[in-house]
């Protein structure tokens, strides 16, 4: 197996209840001394969701809230503004918490396939519709991102920035599954190469550092995303079969993180930690992997972001990823 960059052994999807940036930031920093992310906070409204968060980071392209969701418009308004200054808030409130940090940082964005499946055009279609606007669209995020992480960098200069590309929508973007905008037809599947190449120029903004791409669908194409150059997947580990064996596998012998969402991300109850992380453990086996292996190939996460969950189940949720992760480095086996 060859070296992996910098992860820590447990960390959140991203997502966090309440609209309190400094309690957001609090918790992050708290939950996970190795590992600490930038929340997000969609419950503050239009802006704040994931969708409305990355537009806000894109260059030259600007979205607003239509009734039917965001549309790509020709001008920086209101809720452009009001993306950017909850961004320029919660990196604030980041910074206060990260002083002298050094260590691995994630930050999330949403990736170019969900986007282009989410952001609307101005005929009400969504971007996946039009090549040329799927393009433009890559482009402009590329650019954002850039500028982003170069904000964060010079905010929190000690961090080793790992981006994490949030794509939910990249299975339904691979099997043409997306919806038009009257939802009598779907957008015809998008080719794999298109998809991979894309991937890769965005994975590319980030070099050297690494980047990880989320998605809580089923059928992670983890092939698909290890040749566009991510480092680290991070999935739902609940929606895995032994059909994924193989490309897992693969996965691990080729170095590349895996970021298992074993606990739930809304409230519920929690099992004890060795009992959320028997499923890797048992996966592990069945792969024939050294334990071993493990600690340096597993970064434990929630099944997916937080938002959803009350304030107390998300700080339990949290403590208990770290408790489960170093259960694994314990006791591998």
């Amino acid at each position: 197996m060859t070296d992996t960059p910098p992860f820590g052994p447990a960390t959140a999807i991203g997502s966090l209840p309440g609209t309190d940036a400094r309690e957001a930031a609090r918790t992050a920093t708290g939950s996970f001394e190795d590992f600490p992310f930038l929340p997000e906070l969609p419950a503050r409204g239009p802006g704040a969701d994931m969708i409305g968060r990355t537009a806000g980071m894109l260059v030259e392209l600007y979205a607003r809230v239509e009734p039917s969701g965001w549309r790509i418009g020709d001008r920086p308004g209101r809720d452009t503004k009001r993306a950017r200054s909850w961004l320029g808030e919660d990196l604030d409130a980041l910074e206060e918490f990260t002083q002298d940090y050094e260590g691995p940082l994630k930050v999330q964005a949403v990736g170019p396939w969900t986007l282009a499946a989410a952001l609307e055009l101005r005929n009400g279609e969504v971007a996946l519709s039009d090549p040329g606007a799927c393009r433009d669209l890559a482009a402009s995020l590329a650019e954002g991102l850039r500028q982003h992480l170069a904000e964060v960098r010079r905010r929190i200069p000690g961090a080793q920035l790992v981006l994490q590309l949030d794509e939910p929508s990249l299975t339904a973007v691979l099997r043409g599954q997306v919806k038009s905008a009257s939802g009598y037809r779907t957008h015809r599947a998008v080719d794999r190469q298109i998809v991979e190449a894309t991937l890769r120029d965005l994975v590319g903004v980030h070099a050297p550092g690494p980047v990880v791409v989320h998605t809580c669908a089923p059928d992670v194409p983890f092939a698909l995303l290890r040749r566009a150059g991510a480092a680290g997947v991070s999935f739902d580990f609940s929606l895995l079969t032994e059909r994924d064996d193989d490309a897992i596998g693969e996965a691990v012998e080729g170095g590349t993180r895996l970021l298992t969402g074993v606990v739930p991300g809304t409230d519920g109850p929690l099992s004890d930690p060795a009992g959320s992380v028997m499923g890797v453990r048992t996966l592990w086996r069945r792969l024939g992997l050294h334990p071993g292996l493990l600690a340096r190939a597993v970064t434990v996460t929630p099944a997916c972001g937080l938002a959803g969950a009350s304030p107390e189940y998300a700080r339990r949720a949290l403590a208990h990823c770290v408790q489960a992760a170093r259960s694994l480095a314990d006791n591998p086996e």
